[in-house]
């Protein structure tokens, strides 16, 4: 691996080749189609439940959760799986491409959060898959925060454009760039990406909120990740082939083809359909929800409202 490293990072090439699955039109669409579609849904559940606090029990929106819930477990699950593949072909992505998945675990992360904060009191229920959500989360974290290092380190070492992204702990730099606005932004992304993850354990966690302080920290925070998802997209168009200009000099144009992989993630944004279905028919239902009262009021805990029964509904 020394000897690859070394030769790869001492020859610089003119251009690299394209990479649909981490940049190609499909990859794109795919993702940000998802990411407001969950957004949408969560901002117009929370909306229901402001304005109908007690209708939302009697007709507690069931389409919608069922799908937000497993849009929620999949967007935190696709974000931890970009990243760790991103990492293991460090040696293989540019900075072009690595920056590309940044911005894409970025918006799930901002996903996944839209559909924690109107799904919150539905995850408190069991007290191991609230843990087990909250695992996942630092586990995004972690790795968010390295890719942060990782670009960090090619800002600052100015390094070129067709060289792999892991190179930038191997090679030697004559420059060094301290500054500059690539540099503060990386940092100020890493640094944003903890202060979210702290607020957001915050609300998951937390047993006693009152309802007002409760609503406006789901207003706030549900503008907030969509403004992440916006501008985590619209970055990642500007530089993509597909959509944009990218800043270094790509060999072919595969990013702009509409191959098998391409289709195939569009294709996959059917399946709600099939679920909503499932879902109207009654042959898949969910719990309603928990109300605010009940974790505000100290009355009971989620813990031992595990054990209680609670009969499926008709959507």
């Amino acid at each position: 691996m020394a000897a690859f490293a070394g030769r790869s990072c001492n020859v610089i090439p003119e251009s690299i080749a394209s990479d649909a699955g981490v940049a190609g039109a499909g990859v794109l669409l795919s993702s940000t189609v998802t990411a407001f579609l969950v957004i949408g849904m969560a901002a117009s559940l929370i909306l229901h439940d402001v304005r109908w606090p007690r209708k939302c029990i009697r007709n507690p929106s069931i389409v919608r959760r069922k799908l937000l819930s497993g849009y929620s477990d999949q967007q935190i699950l696709v974000g931890i799986g970009l990243q760790s593949v991103g990492l293991v072909k460090s040696w293989q992505l540019s900075p072009y491409h690595f920056f590309i998945i940044c911005m894409l675990s970025l918006l799930s992360m901002a996903t996944h959060n839209a559909a924690l904060l109107s799904l919150v009191n539905d995850f408190k229920r069991d007290w191991v898959l609230r843990w087990m959500r909250q695992l996942l989360m630092f586990l995004n974290l972690l790795l968010s925060i390295v890719y942060g290092v990782f670009l960090l380190q090619a800002k600052i070492k100015d390094l070129p454009d067709t060289l792999p992204i892991a190179c930038a702990w191997t090679r030697p730099s004559d420059t060094t760039r301290l500054g500059g606005l690539d540099v503060v932004a990386t940092v100020v992304v890493v640094a944003l990406n903890c202060l979210i993850f702290g607020l957001a354990t915050w609300y998951l966690q937390s047993r006693r909120q009152k309802s007002r302080a409760f609503r406006v920290v789901q207003a706030m925070g549900i503008v907030a990740m969509a403004g992440i998802a916006f501008g985590a997209t619209t970055r990642a168009y500007l530089l993509s082939q597909a959509f944009g200009t990218p800043d270094v000099l790509l060999s072919d144009e595969g990013e702009k083809t509409w191959s098998f992989g391409q289709l195939l993630g569009m294709l996959m944004l059917l399946l709600p359909v099939i679920s909503i279905i499932e879902i109207k028919r009654g042959d898949a239902s969910i719990a309603p929800p928990m109300p605010d009262d009940v974790y505000s009021s100290g009355e009971d805990s989620p813990e031992r409202l595990v054990g209680r029964e609670l009969a499926p509904m008709k959507a």
